[in-house]
């Protein structure tokens, strides 16, 4: 595969972990809400550079997982960001279903209901 743009850097420049992941914080573009974290391998994040939807490394079945292939609640890329030390990322989505949480709910953040958040373990 060849280095498709990525902004400054393409994916060969991220700094992904000892297992080849890198972590990939998913926000909704258009309210900044935070719904998820996944983590991607460099062949996952290609595959959504060039999809245009989400695509990332399930660490529990080591597989690629095409988010809403199954459910049809795809998550469609508007930006992709890297941190200051290019081993984290932002995926700015818009969410083309009913959320990201296999219970239903909007957010992996939130219960069903999309108002309560889940086992909050420490606020002030």
């Amino acid at each position: 595969m060849t280095d498709e743009p990525f902004g400054r850097y393409t994916p060969s420049d991220l700094s992904f972990d000892d297992r080849g992941l890198i972590p990939a914080i998913i926000q909704v573009a258009s309210t900044g809400e935070v719904v998820m974290l996944g983590y991607m391998n460099e062949e996952s994040l290609r595959r959504t550079l060039a999809l245009g939807q989400a695509v990332f490394w399930s660490r529990s079945r080591e597989e690629l997982w095409h988010k809403g292939a199954t459910s049809g609640d795809y998550l469609d890329v508007v930006e992709v960001l890297a941190d200051c030390d290019q081993d984290t990322l932002v995926v700015k989505v818009e969410l083309a279903g009913r959320g990201v949480c296999h219970t239903g709910a909007r957010s992996d953040f939130l219960e069903a209901d999309d108002a309560t958040p889940r086992r909050v373990v420490a606020c002030r």
